[in-house]
């Protein structure tokens, strides 16, 4: 609730702002609604359907849903805010979002938090922030989870800030990066929704999505094809965001319910550190030798995504296996 109002009021400072300064505590605050609210809804999505269900197994299906629905959102407030800029300008979208944000605000005082974070005894601020970092740095079964959800973070970071770069590296009409935009953020819904319906943690499963990431990535180093480089995009992007939930969701089952927030937003913390030098690496290599040849950098870590995806898979398999107990008989045992 505290990162919704920080939002609302970002929105009324950059709404009111004439000048440059003004505008930078605008995102500023923007920032704040950032930080509060990283790693928070799907920290509340799972207790909620670990206190409803009595286990994790439907988590996925439901923050899919919760990814469709922002995906819709996403799709619907940019061609509104569009169309309402070119009548009314900029400023007006800006003030309108207020009224918006408050309505979530009310939405959010109406919910019935989960109550699994406050089953333990109380303890202070700084308690709480060494035992999150103590979490993170731990180099036990949470370092491949960690890895894993900065390398699908950072393919799905770096697919929506430079996949545009493509279609002006092919000349493509202004008049085509909407519908471009449009299909490419409506593939972080439909990644959600599939998310639901596979089993990632299926060795099978897992090594023929972790192909099909390498692939697409692949085709964008290649291809000179406005739709197969879209087609390439949407894909890739998908399947990153259905390995993202899987892996929060192997990130919730390792950690308790009062740190789960707090090591999520640590990892979205991480993630965008691991960006930056990429992001930087990766306009160096557009700028001096092309879009195509800097899409080997997606490909390079789509592929440690998949091959550290299959690992986890093998792994959980292998302990399933192996806490599972045999039905054959003993050889050297004969029925009596």
């Amino acid at each position: 609730m505290a990162a919704n109002v920080a939002l609302a009021i970002s929105a009324l400072i950059g709404g009111l702002s004439h000048d440059v300064s003004t505008y930078i505590a605008s995102a500023l605050v923007l920032g704040v609604y950032f930080a509060l609210s990283s790693g928070t809804i799907d920290s509340i999505i799972y207790d909620a359907v670990l206190e409803e269900t009595g286990n994790s197994e439907a988590f996925e299906l439901h923050i899919g849903r919760n990814r469709l629905v922002d995906s819709a959102a996403l799709v619907v407030s940019a061609v509104l805010g569009g169309v309402l800029a070119g009548i009314a300008g900029t400023r007006f979208t800006y003030l309108l979002t207020v009224p918006v944000v408050a309505l979530s605000i009310v939405a959010l005082w109406r919910f019935s938090e989960p109550q699994l974070h406050r089953a333990g005894e109380p303890t202070s601020l700084r308690a709480h922030i060494g035992l999150t970092c103590r979490t993170l740095t731990d180099r036990g079964r949470l370092l491949p989870i960690v890895a894993l959800a900065m390398l699908t973070g950072v393919v799905l970071q770096v697919v929506l800030e430079f996949g545009p770069l493509w279609l002006v590296a092919l000349a493509v009409p202004a008049v085509l990066y909407g519908p471009y935009w449009a299909a490419l953020v409506s593939s972080l819904g439909l990644g959600g929704l599939i998310a639901g319906r596979i089993d990632l943690g299926r060795p099978r499963t897992a090594a023929a999505v972790g192909v099909l990431m390498v692939l697409a990535s692949v085709v964008l180093t290649t291809s000179r094809d406005v739709v197969v480089i879209t087609a390439a995009q949407i894909l890739l992007a998908l399947l990153v965001v259905a390995a993202g939930i899987h892996v929060s969701r192997l990130l919730n089952d390792a950690v308790p319910s009062t740190i789960r927030a707090g090591v999520a937003s640590g990892v979205s913390t991480l993630t965008w550190v691991v960006f930056m030098p990429i992001a930087l690496g990766f306009g160096v290599l557009s700028e001096h030798y092309g879009v195509h040849t800097a899409g080997w950098t997606i490909s390079a870590i789509a592929a440690a995504a998949g091959l550290l995806l299959l690992g986890m898979a093998r792994g959980r398999a292998a302990t399933i296996q192996a806490a599972t107990p045999s039905t054959r008989e003993p050889i050297g045992v004969s029925a009596s």
